[in-house]
C-alpha cells in the first residue's frame, strides 16, 4: 500500500517528482505562450489606459524622455540598450556574422528614424466643459501591432494617461489602420458595459520594410472633453513600436506565433517615442 514501508516512500517520491515535472512543463508552456504572444504582438488582452512605464523593455529614442534619471538615461537609449547588444553579438545576435550585425544595426536605425508620432488637429484653446477632437498620427513601426496613446507628459517613467491631467475621453477612439479603414476588433474586446472611453489603443495591420524603405501611416482620433476649471492643460501623444520585425535579419519565424523579433520578448528592440508636449488653454 502507498504510505507504508520503503515502497510507499518510493511511490510518494515518484508522485511528487511527476507532479513537479508536469507543473514545470505546464508553466513553461504558459511562459512560452505569453512571451511569444505578448508585447511583440501588441497587448491583445489589455484594453485599458496605459502609460509608457509598462514598456520597460523598450528603448528610448531621446534622453529628454528620461529627464532627471542621471546616468540611467544614457543606458535606456536605443544605441546603448539595444543596438550595442546587436553589434557586440550578445545573446541571440551571436548567430549573425559581424557584417550581418552591422547591417542589421543600420536597418534598425532606419526603422527608428522613420517611425514617428504627431499630434494634430487640436485647438489652442477651448471653453470649460466643451468637447473637441485631437488626432495622433503614427508612421512606421515594425508591426504587425503598435500602441498609441495620450499621456500628460513626454517622460518614460513619470507620464500618466491624459485623463490624469483633467481630460475626459468621450466615446471610443476612432482607429484608422494603414489601409485607411477603421478598426474595431481590439476595442471590442473591452466589454461595452465598461465603456470604451480609453486613452490607449492597438493599431493592427502595420508592416514596415527597412530595405525597401516602406513605412505606412495610421491614425487615432480622440474626442476629449475639457476640464470644468480654467487653466492650461498638457497633452502628449505616445507611440510604442517595435523595430526588428521590419527586417529579415532581425526576425524569426515561430511555428505557432509567426514572425517574432530575433531578440525575443524583453530583447529591448521596442521603442518609446513622444510628441512634443502641447498646452491647451481652457477658458
Amino acid at each position: 500500500m502507498i504510505g507504508r514501508g520503503p515502497s510507499g516512500k518510493a511511490a510518494r517520491f515518484f508522485a511528487a517528482a511527476l507532479f513537479s515535472a508536469s507543473f514545470s512543463f505546464a508553466a513553461a508552456l504558459v511562459l512560452a505562450a505569453s512571451s511569444a504572444g505578448a508585447y511583440p504582438g501588441g497587448t491583445p488582452d489589455f484594453q485599458t489606459d496605459v502609460a509608457p512605464f509598462c514598456a520597460a523593455c523598450h528603448s528610448s529614442v531621446s534622453v529628454e524622455a528620461l529627464e532627471g534619471a542621471g546616468e540611467r538615461a544614457d543606458k535606456e537609449l536605443s544605441a546603448n540598450k539595444h543596438l550595442a547588444s546587436v553589434l557586440q553579438g550578445q545573446g541571440p545576435y551571436e548567430k549573425l556574422s559581424e557584417s550581418e550585425r552591422a547591417l542589421l544595426a543600420q536597418q534598425l536605425q532606419a526603422v527608428e528614424a522613420n517611425s514617428k508620432v504627431e499630434l494634430i488637429d487640436f485647438p489652442p484653446q477651448v471653453k470649460a466643459g466643451d468637447s473637441f477632437n485631437v488626432t495622433v498620427v503614427v508612421t512606421g513601426g515594425a508591426g504587425p501591432v503598435v500602441g498609441v496613446g495620450l499621456v500628460d507628459r513626454a517622460h518614460r517613467w513619470y507620464a500618466r494617461p491624459a485623463s490624469a491631467a483633467g481630460w475626459t475621453v468621450v466615446g471610443a477612439p476612432t482607429v484608422i489602420g494603414p489601409d485607411g479603414k477603421p478598426q474595431n476588433e481590439w476595442l471590442e474586446h473591452r466589454p461595452q458595459r465598461l465603456g470604451r472611453k480609453i486613452t490607449y489603443v492597438n493599431v493592427t495591420g502595420v508592416a514596415s520594410d527597412a530595405v525597401a524603405g516602406k513605412y505606412g501611416k495610421s491614425k487615432v482620433i480622440y474626442t476629449l472633453q475639457a476640464p470644468d476649471r480654467a487653466g492650461d492643460y498638457p497633452l502628449v501623444g505616445m507611440y510604442l513600436f517595435g523595430t526588428e520585425k521590419a527586417t529579415k535579419l532581425g526576425s524569426t519565424e515561430h511555428p505557432i506565433y509567426g514572425k517574432q523579433p530575433l531578440g525575443g520578448y524583453g530583447g529591448k528592440s521596442g521603442r518609446v517615442r513622444f510628441t512634443p508636449p502641447i498646452v491647451i488653454t481652457v477658458k
